[in-house]
This record gives C-alpha cells, structure tokens and sequence, in this order.
C-alpha cells in the first residue's frame, strides 16, 4: 500500500498544472510499481520503479517529483489521469507520497469484494527474468537502435516473438539499463535509460502492447562485480562488462 499523508500532517501539498507535464496525455503503469514507492526508498529505486518525474522540477537537487499516471476505469478502453507525488527528505529517501485526487487511490488498492465466489485458476502465473550484456547488443558507450548489433536484434526479435506467442497472456515487461561506474552518475542514469528506452521501443515495434512494456535506467547501481582502480585501462573496461548488462522481467499468465 502507498504512504499517504494528509496536508495537515505535512505541510501544503501543491501540485503542478497537468498540462505543464511534458507528457501529452499520462503514462501507464503498473499498480504494483506505485504500491512499492514506500517511505525510506531512494531517488535511485523510485526511479526504477516510476521511471523520472512528469514536469520539470527537475531529478538531482529537489526534493519532491511529481508524475501523471493514466489508470483503465474497466470500461473498454476509457481510462483515467491521476497525478502522484512524491517527497523526499534532505538524504534523497521517500518520507511520503500523496495523490491530488484520493480517490485515485482505489486503482492501486481496489476494495475487497466480500463473499465473492473464488473462480477456480487455470492459467499458470508466469514469472521470467532475463538478462543479456549490454555489450553484445549495443556498441560501447551507445544506445541508440543504429547501434544495436544484428546479433542483438536477433536476441530480441527471438524474445518478442516467445512473448507474442498464443500460450501467453503478458501483463508486463519491465526493461531496466545498467552501466559500469566509468563516467559520472548524471551520464550513466542517461545512458541506461536510453538503451532501455531502445530496447523497450524495438520490442513494441515486433508487436508487443505499448502499454504493457515500460523501461527504467539504472545507471551503474547494482553492480555484479568490482573491479580495482580508478584510472580508465582496457583492463578495467573489461573486469566491469558484468555490470554493462540489461535486465528484463515478464509478468503474465501462461
């Protein structure tokens, strides 16, 4: 469940104009990214788990990110925008985070239905984690789609294609970037987000929802190995190729 707080506990809780967001219409997402945004989290996990604020107060030096999440109401297609904030104290960590309207909250912790009859299971849950170097999809230091190696585009019209086959039902693909720590944190959130955002949009171009796929960077958060030294060396390029790697997780039903 989200931590809200209440304006009297808090403060006063401004929020910006919806269409000073340089987001047309809202973003999708998954109702259990938001639930995860708890108080003590940093800047770097709310990240992955929302991706970067909607408007442009900006991502290192402030201290509230606020973003605009579209919400399928359940009739066909019609879907509503809710606007979500986020605080952080003087450390970067969550202290709470709040909606402008509340009752967009039921989206993300809709109310129990009581006495309903459990309809038996007949899908199995799907739950897959894959992992691919960065290095054999992209050229070192690039992120764009001229710079992804046939061999990647192989690996991944491979993976799109599993993904769109008859026995599964996908209910997410979360694509996030990483990087090794040569370079600084500001250009390492970059490059990851971009080659995720490269991967997600190759995937949506073989036929995968748009609205199912989402990318995060990581930047070089989470390494896999360290490696010593300071000074840029072939060596060291090479001991820090674990940590250039792209992570995708599937959620769905099969």
């Amino acid at each position: 469940m989200t931590f809200s707080a209440t304006a009297a506990d808090t403060g006063e809780v401004n929020f910006p104009a919806l269409d000073s967001s340089y987001l047309t219409t809202g973003d999708f997402v998954g109702p259990d990214h938001v639930k995860r945004v708890t108080p003590g989290l940093s800047k770097d996990q709310v990240r992955l788990e929302l991706g970067n604020p909607h408007f442009s107060e900006g991502i290192f030096y402030v201290r509230e990110w606020d973003y605009a999440f579209n919400f399928y109401t359940g009739k066909g297609s019609e879907y509503v925008t809710c606007q979500f904030k986020v605080k952080f104290d003087s450390d970067n960590r969550v202290t709470f985070t709040h909606w402008k309207n509340p009752e967009c909250e039921r989206y993300i912790n809709p109310p129990q239905v009581k006495d309903a009859p459990v309809a038996p299971v007949a899908e199995k849950t799907l739950k897959r984690h894959v992992e691919f170097g960065a290095d054999g999809l992209f050229a070192f230091g690039k992120s764009d789609l001229g710079n992804l190696n046939p061999a990647g585009r192989d690996t991944l019209d491979d993976l799109a294609n599993h993904l769109q086959q008859d026995a599964v039902k996908l209910s997410s693909v979360v694509v996030t970037g990483y990087t090794d720590r040569i370079g600084s944190e500001q250009a390492n959130l970059a490059l990851s987000q971009a080659r995720a955002d490269t991967i997600r949009d190759y995937l949506i171009q073989k036929g995968l929802d748009t609205h199912l796929v989402r990318a995060y960077g990581a930047g070089d958060a989470k390494p896999v190995v360290q490696c010593p030294g300071q000074k840029l060396t072939p060596q060291l390029v090479r001991c820090l190729q674990p940590n250039r790697r792209m992570e995708i997780e599937i959620s769905g039903e099969q």
